[in-house]
């Protein structure tokens, strides 16, 4: 072993390499927010935090542009509404040109995609079969246009599904008794015989929140990695629900004959708001019990050894639906801006270190929009909290359960008018509500009860000053307008530019008319 390699194994020894990350972690980039951060700024983050792969829903060209030359490994993904049309092979072959190959996915200054998500839950029983049939077909299309682009061997399609396609049955609820559900069972065959086929991966999203939150009875130490008392299968003992759901995977793949398929998990974390169950101390805890069960490469018994695994996700998301729950726009490991919301040592080694927050963020001035202290027509504040909670205002943390749940009716109505406010970039006209809200600059935010101020929209392009307009008459030398010969390439001295300060006054005009003056 030469010098420098041994030295770079005893800084891993040390943990002098503090930004060191357990092996195949990646995280969930969701983008369904009303301000983002800008793309580059969140591609630092992820490198400082020593994250190198990220999956993203869609294939937005902005991020993926931002993504070249990065060496992060990225999992594009087509949405579930474009799997019909992908059924036809053309679309499908169209689709990889556009939104893999252009991006010169083989070179180092390009994009390191590594996987084609097909979709994203698209057999989940809420969608009532909407996709069942169309999947399959988009899957293989995929598949074959990045084989005939040849790239097939680098860049996998699968599909990320979500545990509900697998079950135990009542008479037998332990994982080794794992099936796929019976209504999408040929469904699943076509899919998995395309999988093994490219030896791609089977991704399945696995939630121990949603467990607990849609499960009165289940318990809740079994949501964590701590030593819950265990469940027996056999001689198997399982004392977190990641290892029983994983192994019942592993028994339904097992079951259709494929007991070797390489299962990715697609997306797992714990929200920090939103509900009793979601705050910043169980996720905290959460994230710490994974990410050391991660570290110990054990796998699950039916699953051993290393577990490629995609945390959600990196960011809250202020605009998702909250049809789930209120806890759906607060998965965040991360909150909107890039900071970090509680210690996490990402290398697996229980340390309590801190994440690396997003850098040169750029805000929104330190003003809020708050309820009057003595509004005139109290009867109206409920309406207008409303109204404010109903088109883009973010009110979930004031909902039962929630962090900002213990302020008073006074209080709620100003966190309402303040989201609203910020979301429509602190326009003035956005803080009235019928008179009763006024424009402060003293920060209402109490413990554990932020009033966001959020992030400054990137800056307008400012379109060019129009070109002047010359109406002086022609020159000799210059012929009109009217004149029906080739343009001479000589301009008399009064074309040649009007004066600076009347250039400046138009581009000023330009300016404000952007502006909406």
């Amino acid at each position: 072993m030469s010098r420098t390699w041994a030295f770079f194994n005893a800084l891993l020894f040390l943990g002098i390499l503090h930004n060191v990350c357990v092996q195949g972690l990646g995280v969930n980039w969701g983008t369904v927010s009303s301000h983002k951060l800008p793309p580059k700024t969140v591609i630092q983050l992820l490198k400082d935090n020593g994250i190198q792969k990220v999956k993203l829903f869609d294939a937005d060209p902005t991020i993926l542009t931002a993504l070249a030359g990065s060496g992060l490994e990225v999992m594009v993904a087509t949405t579930n509404l474009e799997l019909a049309g992908l059924g036809d092979y053309s679309k499908a072959k169209e689709w990889v040109q556009k939104n893999v190959i252009q991006y010169n996915i083989t070179s180092k200054d390009g994009v390191n995609i590594t996987y084609v998500a097909v979709g994203n839950e698209p057999f989940l029983k809420d969608y009532k079969d909407k996709f069942t049939n169309v999947t399959a077909p988009a899957l293989k299309n995929i598949q074959d246009a990045l084989i005939e682009a040849g790239v097939g061997n680098t860049t996998k399609a699968t599909i990320p599904f979500n545990g509900d396609v697998y079950y135990s049955p009542s008479w037998n609820p332990v994982p080794s008794a794992g099936r796929f559900r019976p209504d999408i069972a040929d469904n699943m065959r076509d899919i998995l015989t395309i999988l093994n086929k490219n030896n791609a991966p089977f991704i399945v999203n696995i939630y121990p929140f949603l467990s607990l939150f849609f499960g009165k009875n289940f318990p809740l130490e079994y949501a964590f990695f701590d030593g819950a008392t265990p469940l027996t299968d056999g001689n198997i003992q399982y004392t977190n629900v990641l290892d029983a759901n994983l192994d019942t995977l592993v028994s339904a793949l097992k079951a259709e004959g494929y007991p070797n398929m390489t299962v990715i998990v697609g997306e797992i974390g714990w929200p920090t708001d939103g509900d009793v169950n979601a705050n910043v101390t169980l996720a905290n805890r959460f994230y710490q019990g994974l990410i050391k069960h991660l570290a110990s490469n054990k796998g699950s018994p039916l699953h051993p050894g290393y577990l490629e695994v995609y945390l959600f996700g990196l960011f809250d998301e202020d605009a998702k639906s909250i049809l789930p729950g209120n806890f759906e726009r607060s998965w965040g490991i991360f909150r909107y801006d890039g900071q970090p919301k509680f210690p996490l040592d990402l290398s697996g080694n229980s340390g309590n270190k801190t994440l690396v927050a997003a850098k040169n963020v750029r805000y929104l001035p330190n003003r809020w929009c708050v309820l009057k202290t003595d509004p005139i027509n109290v009867t109206n504040i409920g309406d207008n909290v409303n109204y404010a909670c109903n088109n883009g205002g973010d009110c979930t943390s004031l909902q039962d359960g929630s962090s900002c749940n213990f302020l008073d009716d006074k209080q709620k109505a100003s966190y309402a008018f303040n989201s609203y406010f910020q979301v429509q970039d602190q326009s003035n006209s956005s803080c009235d509500f019928e008179g009763l809200a006024t424009v402060t600059l003293k920060d209402s935010s109490l413990p554990n009860c932020n009033f966001t101020i959020q992030i400054a929209p990137p800056p307008k392009p400012i379109s060019p000053a129009p070109a002047p307009v010359n109406t002086l008459p022609p020159s000799d030398n210059e012929p009109s307008l009217a004149d029906s010969k080739p343009s001479s390439h000589k301009k008399s001295a009064a074309s040649v530019s009007l004066p600076g300060t009347l250039i400046k006054i138009i581009a000023f005009v330009t300016v404000l008319a952007q502006l909406g003056f």
